[in-house]
């Protein structure tokens, strides 16, 4: 009871300080607005190889993959984990009883709840667009996204606290993000690619989240690729925070 109660207080704290500045989450919906005016009119035309297929059908295999996009970057968490560290906060945790799990599963939450705020707001504003998903199908997803944001988050807090330098953090997390995307098949399906770039991206975790996540928006929750994809990131979800909580605990002795 004691660490739910230590990872509430953490989480309420966390969300605090983002409602104080909700800029971030206005920038964090800035980019996917760009993407669904400026980029997915592109979709009708290039899905069909030519021949312009439905407005319903471009942006069910769009916005699914830009939502995935979306999570990627909560590894970028890191950065305002070492502003903390920076600025003292996490030393002076070292003086509290909360736990030390905690203090990051409350930070991770916090980004999954912002993130889900996104995803939402999304996929309403892309109803206007001819989107059109069940709610079932569509809880379903972002329960597969919410997995995604803690695995990432966890992850990037944890290589915040080991790098401890924005200079370090943002070369790597850009090393790993760009492959991860572009085999991934978010902006476009992966079936427009050479098969042996498909092969390749059968390795990518991410590829099949994305395959999961349009299928649960296409109204197909019941298809092999949502159980697979909950399959990989269950376990890799639960190791990635792990190991991120043995580093913050380390941290924080």
């Amino acid at each position: 009871m004691k660490f739910l109660r230590d990872t509430w207080l953490v989480f309420q704290r966390q969300m605090l300080l983002l409602l104080r500045n909700p800029v971030w989450v206005a920038v964090g919906i800035t980019q996917p607005l760009f993407y669904l005016l400026l980029f997915a009119p592109l979709m009708t035309k290039a899905l069909g190889q030519g021949q312009p297929v439905s407005n319903v059908t471009a942006y069910k295999i769009f916005v699914p993959g830009m939502l995935v996009m979306v999570a990627l970057f909560q590894a970028f968490s890191g950065f305002g984990l070492i502003a903390e560290l920076r600025a003292g906060v996490i030393e002076r945790s070292r003086v509290t009883p909360v736990s030390r799990v905690a203090l990051l599963l409350g930070r991770s939450m916090r980004d999954v709840v912002s993130l889900l705020f996104q995803a939402v707001l999304v996929t309403v504003l892309a109803t206007a667009f001819g989107l059109r998903v069940g709610v079932v199908d569509a809880i379903l997803a972002y329960l597969l996204l919410a997995l995604m944001t803690l695995m990432l988050s966890s992850m990037g807090y944890a290589l915040g606290l080991a790098l401890k330098s924005e200079d370090a953090l943002a070369p790597m997390l850009n090393t790993l993000i760009q492959p991860i995307m572009l085999l991934s098949g978010i902006l476009l399906p992966l079936y427009l690619a050479p098969i042996w770039l498909q092969r390749v991206a059968d390795f990518n975790p991410f590829s099949w989240a994305v395959k999961g996540v349009r299928s649960t928006f296409a109204g197909a929750p019941g298809d092999p690729s949502v159980w697979k994809a909950l399959v990989i990131f269950i376990p890799l979800t639960m190791l990635t925070v792990f190991v991120s909580s043995r580093a913050f605990a380390k941290s924080v002795r």
